[in-house]
């Protein structure tokens, strides 16, 4: 099994298989619009548009689980990430990424990757990095800039 097997929603709706980013490098985020790491939108992006163009790309979904920070609706979303952040990378839909109704994609990377005592996502911008098969290969907490995981990703490009 490996991060192809799932389906997700774009954030207009459109359904996408995660098949079509096979070969690349990927960062999947679970994002929020109205929380303190916010700005790390910025940072994505920064990374995005530094090596976006060598097989990488960054996967954000929202999710309004942590506080309630990220209330609107996917449009909203997407406007709020376009205007604020000039955000370019993909975004889909807002999922769940703990509980119950967790997407499976998210049941999968925190199975695949456990966090500080317990496989729960605990809040907004937990990263997952996945190499070019698919592959879980760690995770960062929100704490952790985006700046800081260029050399992971780097290192996975080169393999």
């Amino acid at each position: 099994m490996s991060v192809y097997d799932f389906n997700v929603k774009s954030i207009s709706g459109e359904e996408k298989n995660l098949k079509d980013y096979e070969g690349k490098v990927l960062l999947i985020v679970n994002t929020a619009s109205e929380c303190g790491f916010t700005p790390q939108y910025k940072g994505l992006q920064d990374l995005y548009d530094e090596v976006g163009n060598k097989k990488f790309e960054i996967l954000g979904f929202p999710c309004n689980q942590f506080g309630g920070q990220d209330p609107g609706s996917n449009e909203d979303i997407a406007s709020f990430c376009s205007r604020n952040y000039g955000v370019t990378f993909p975004m889909f839909s807002k999922v769940d990424v703990k509980g119950e109704n967790a997407h499976p994609l998210f049941k999968y990377l925190t199975h695949e990757q456990k966090g500080l005592l317990t496989e729960d996502i605990k809040w907004n911008f937990t990263k997952f990095l996945v190499d070019k098969s698919g592959k879980v290969v760690d995770r960062f907490s929100p704490q952790k800039e985006p700046a800081k995981l260029k050399k992971d990703i780097e290192k996975l490009l080169e393999e």
